[in-house]
């Protein structure tokens, strides 16, 4: 029995921030390099955790779908953006998921349900505010994660 694992399928977690291109590259061209399919995934945070935060008035169902559709539009986007780049390295498929609920939780279970061999994640996205209230989002998969995570700075790798 190998200890070293095939790498097949990569999960990569954007968040629409400035750095999620050089994540999402760097991520492409890992997966290239073992010719696997690279699975994008985008998670709406859910507003449980905003609970005794002021709402606006809108029912939170209509906002939530609202954020989903948005966010569905905006990584087809995105993924459109990605297939020349993921072509060019090797990436044999290309693909995209967006889904409503905790973050770090919805990433790690994607990747368990899809049986992704390796997780690859910024460890860089979201700033201030957000951060302080949520934690690290890659801290969080990097410790309930059920394959291996490889963390990317993109303040020292990428440009």
């Amino acid at each position: 029995m190998s200890i070293i694992r095939e790498i097949k399928r990569v999960v990569t977690p954007v968040d629409f921030s400035d750095n999620s291109r050089l994540i999402a590259e760097s991520s492409a061209y890992v997966a290239g390099k073992f010719g696997a399919a690279m699975h994008l995934v985008f998670v709406v945070q859910n507003f449980d955790d905003y609970s005794g935060f002021f709402v606006p008035q809108m029912t939170l169902p209509t906002l939530e779908g609202e954020l989903v559709e948005s966010a569905e539009t905006k990584m087809a986007s995105f993924c459109g953006e990605m297939v020349a780049y993921c072509e060019s390295v090797g990436v044999k498929e290309l693909s995209y998921k967006v889904f409503m609920g905790d973050v770090a939780e919805k990433i790690v279970e994607y990747a368990a349900d899809l049986k992704a061999d390796m997780i690859i994640m910024g460890t860089h996205g979201y700033k201030g505010l957000e951060k302080i209230m949520f934690g690290s989002v890659a801290d969080k998969v990097v410790r309930s994660a059920s394959c291996p995570v490889l963390t990317v700075n993109p303040y020292t790798c990428c440009k």
